[in-house]
């Protein structure tokens, strides 16, 4: 191994079962503090690939998200709230998990070691030079991912990591590597903790700033979100009194007739002839 697996490396603090509880959750505190910085080192990498995935989605592209255990799940976690705030159909953002969705709540033993299973999973989803592919992982080691990447990139997909571990052999794999430092997690090697927080902020970067470039956001608004709660339509008719000075009761009419912020305001302006 010719690199520092950094994710395996001792915790900067000892004793930790010696520790009052205010300490743990200071020290916890103190290297979380480290994360967006390292966040902030990768951004370069993080828009090439929002670029590169945006261009693809526009042609009819879709992101696909794979990785095992903590990893995986950001992934799935990513994926699925896509629909909700986007108001875009399931199939165009999807997560896939080492182990299927019983390993969204438990561990599934041994999936992570099959190199050939990750792309017989994406295989099913009829994926094209048109799609992208994010691997997760932060030991940046997991064969499942590994063994997805290679072949999705043999096959004209755009290939992207994210893992905590630069010149890990998933960088090697992957067009564009995203390796956030985040340093030893306070626990070694949980990397649940500093690391997974990396892969949740920039997962979140990458598809609110693809969203964005697919205008599904207005202003600051998501004008396109799912009306599934009380709470979003009350979201949704505050952005059209806001949008079109009407009445609260009047947007909420306005809402609930066509389903969606955007499409209220293509009707209202298109019969107002504005």
């Amino acid at each position: 191994m010719g690199y520092v697996k950094i994710t395996e490396q001792p915790s900067l603090y000892n004793d930790l079962e010696k520790m009052s509880p205010l300490e743990i959750l200071t020290c916890i505190n103190r290297e979380d503090h480290k994360v967006a910085d390292a966040v902030q080192e990768v951004i370069p990498a993080i828009e090439r690939l929002v670029e590169g995935a945006t261009e693809r989605m526009k042609r009819g592209g879709r992101l696909f998200y794979i990785g095992s255990g903590t990893s995986g799940r950001v992934g799935v976690v990513d994926a699925s709230e896509i629909p909700p705030t986007f108001g875009m159909p399931s199939s165009l953002v999807v997560g896939i998990i080492a182990g299927g969705d019983r390993a969204i709540r438990c561990a599934v033993e041994g999936a992570e070691d099959n190199a050939e299973q990750g792309w017989k999973e994406l295989e099913a989803h009829n994926v094209s030079e048109r799609d992208t592919l994010v691997g997760i992982a932060a030991s940046g080691t997991t064969p499942y991912v590994i063994g997805a990447l290679k072949e999705a990139r043999k096959r004209g997909l755009l290939t992207a990591c994210i893992t905590s571990n630069p010149d890990s052999p998933i960088t090697e794999v992957a067009e564009i590597a995203i390796t956030p430092v985040v340093g030893p997690e306070f626990v070694t090697g949980s990397s649940r903790m500093k690391s997974g927080t990396a892969q949740k902020l920039i997962c979140n970067m990458i598809t609110t700033s693809i969203m964005i470039g697919l205008g599904r956001v207005r202003g600051n608004k998501m004008v396109n979100m799912q009306l599934s709660n009380r709470k979003l339509v009350d979201r949704g008719t505050r952005m059209l009194v806001e949008e079109l000075g009407l009445s609260y009761d009047e947007a909420k009419q306005l809402l609930l007739v066509h389903g969606e912020v955007q499409r209220a305001l293509e009707a209202y302006r298109g019969a107002d002839g504005d």
